[in-house]
């Protein structure tokens, strides 16, 4: 079940990646139990059949290696997806898949393109951005932790290797800044400590007081002292 406040745990956190995790390993166990090679239902730009693989490229994968290096970015990036913007969540994981697709589709190299990578940068691009676009800290903190972690996977989107589809992974992160702009998230409200309002009285903040105007620390002693002093003065002035 959605959790219809932010950065509150619900079941979807875990079920979500772990059901996304199943299913391509699932499909390419199914290719290597039965000898199916799935490749051709990926996406082939340019061509109204390879329109199929907007859809069913992210659960193929062309080896062992490949399908690996995707899993554990997917479960991480998928939970931190679900926990932080759980409203738009499920948005954001179909039309990333739908639109990443649909760009590869329209410009890429004539070639299948599978694999979850596209979604990856998608995930990677809309955490990023949309952490820096809220100005939230928790968010921000977030957007920091996924470029520590996931930062080289920028080099990627050039073509800086011809066996991977840097077009796919390139549209995914498109994908994710144009996704960032549009959805909108509801945030909690950020708590107002009492010295931030704008109302407050720091003559009249007891920690405040044991400082004096250049901000040295009043021992005790002498702060009590002065207290004494200026309610004698106070009675005074009444008489």
């Amino acid at each position: 079940m959605r959790s219809s406040e932010p950065f509150k745990f619900y079941d979807g956190i875990v079920a979500v990646p772990l059901l996304f995790i199943f299913l391509i390993w699932g499909v390419y166990w199914f290719e290597i139990r039965f000898g199916y090679d799935f490749t051709t239902a990926g996406v082939y730009p340019k061509t109204l059949s390879g329109l199929k693989g907007v859809i069913f490229s992210p659960f193929i994968h062309s080896s062992l290696r490949h399908l690996y290096n995707n899993t554990f970015p997917l479960l991480i990036l998928l939970s931190a997806l679900l926990y932080f913007y759980s409203r738009i969540s499920l948005k954001v994981i179909f039309y990333g898949i739908l639109l990443s697709g649909l760009l590869t589709w329209s410009f890429a190299r004539e070639a299948y393109h599978i694999g979850a990578s596209g979604l990856i940068y998608v995930l990677v691009s809309f955490i990023f951005f949309k952490g820096v676009f809220t100005g939230y800290y928790r968010l921000i903190a977030l957007s920091m932790i996924v470029v520590f972690l996931y930062g080289s996977l920028l080099w990627y989107i050039f073509p800086v290797d011809n066996d991977i589809s840097w077009e796919g992974h390139l549209s995914g992160f498109i994908t994710g800044l144009f996704l960032a702009i549009v959805f909108k998230q509801k945030l909690p409200e950020t708590r107002k400590y009492k010295w931030e309002e704008t109302t407050f009285n720091e003559d009249a903040d007891p920690f405040l007081q044991h400082f004096d105007e250049d901000g040295n620390f009043i021992p005790e002693s002498e702060w009590l002292q002065r207290k004494r002093m200026e309610k004698e003065h106070k009675t005074n002035d009444k008489d």
